[in-house]
């Protein structure tokens, strides 16, 4: 592609660019807290999701200090709905880094802000165009899709030589214009007129040139070549409960889905249906839990939590313990009017929160 069909694509492109076609608040920011803020909590997830989480964060912590400063618990329970919380993770090393290291300013280079736990490539461009003015490329989905569609280019966008293909055609799509624009506009523009399945090409500035639509295959681009498997996951959760209104809980710390996260006592089997009396036999029942001090009381309704990789199916078997000690290594004894001080993966909030499915099979 010529290099007068990219100055045509710049020129188009900015041509239709108008912030206020997209307002979104930490649009409002030039800082780099902001905007990395933004960018951490935007990674794999919707913007119509991530603004109110962003506003949230904003609002608690509103200077990387205070983020570096706030409890673990604290930032995963704020976090919790928002899924992929290794974001969560990387987010409080991220902030402690810069205070601990920088002084508190983020690196103001592209490779200096890749050395950020969390910031990948495009999360490095982007705090590196919007924030310090350097001139540097973004590359998220939108821009792939426009770039693809424009260029004609089916090589996978997930592939080696995909991510190199796609690289250079960002930055030769850049030219000499001004990043920060450059960036918001062609981003934009693949939300707002060249989005996946219905594309806006009657009124799109770029069409007289875009490969995709002088071929017809606009949809067809761009391509990915891994096929997502998802595997299915079965988890009984162990709800004990005592006349005090209490509950026993424990923290995940496996490399696992939700680390860090709280949960029940959990039994991972094989297959969906699991009858409350076999419970007791299955081999990862807790030692410290003495099955014979505890009475059965309910079985809730399957749960589903939809994953990228994998879908949980829950289950929850409450019992009664009439003699439950206090905490003990590997779980806490809670309050149940304290529960909402812990961060849950959403499967289990919504188990705490609807207490309609509950089935008596007494």
């Amino acid at each position: 592609m010529t290099v007068d069909r990219w100055h045509h694509f710049r020129e188009n492109l900015l041509g239709w660019y108008r912030p206020e076609r997209r307002p979104m608040p930490w649009k409002e920011h030039n800082d780099p807290y902001n905007i990395w803020l933004s960018e951490i909590i935007l990674q794999q997830t919707r913007v119509e999701q991530g603004t109110a989480y962003y506003e949230r964060f904003a609002a608690t912590y509103p200077t990387v200090r205070d983020l570096a400063r706030a409890p673990d618990d604290e930032v995963m329970k704020l976090w919790e709905g928002l899924g992929y919380y290794s974001r969560a993770r990387n987010l409080l090393k991220a902030a402690r880094m810069v205070v601990d290291q920088y002084d508190g300013d983020f690196p103001d280079t592209y490779v200096g802000l890749l050395k950020l736990p969390g910031v990948g490539p495009y999360t490095a461009a982007a705090i590196a165009s919007f924030a310090f003015d350097r001139q540097v490329a973004v590359l998220d989905g939108n821009v792939y899709r426009v770039l693809s569609r424009y260029a004609g280019v089916a090589t996978p966008t997930d592939s080696t030589a995909g991510k190199h293909q796609f690289s250079e055609l960002a930055t030769l799509a850049l030219g000499e214009a001004p990043a920060a624009r450059f960036n918001q506009a062609i981003m934009d523009f693949g939300a707002l007129v060249c989005t996946p399945r219905k594309a806006a090409c009657k009124v799109c500035p770029l069409a007289k040139a875009c490969v995709a639509l002088a071929e017809n295959r606009v949809y067809d681009l761009p391509v990915k070549e891994k096929k997502l498997k998802r595997r299915d996951r079965h988890f009984h959760y162990l709800v004990i409960k005592d006349d005090s209104e209490r509950t026993i809980i424990q923290q995940r710390s496996e490399k696992d889905i939700w680390q860090d996260l709280y949960q029940f006592p959990l039994l991972e089997t094989p297959k969906k249906t699991l009858a409350s009396a076999d419970l007791p036999l299955h081999p990862d029942w807790p030692a410290w839990l003495p099955a014979g001090e505890l009475t059965f009381r309910k079985r809730s309704q399957p749960f589903k939590q939809q994953l990228t990789h994998q879908t949980i199916y829950a289950t929850f078997h409450t019992f009664h313990w009439k003699l439950m000690p206090g905490s003990g290594e590997g779980f806490v004894v809670t309050q149940n009017k304290l529960l909402d001080n812990f961060a849950f993966p959403r499967v289990i909030a919504k188990f705490i929160e609807d207490k309609r499915l509950l089935l008596d099979l007494f």
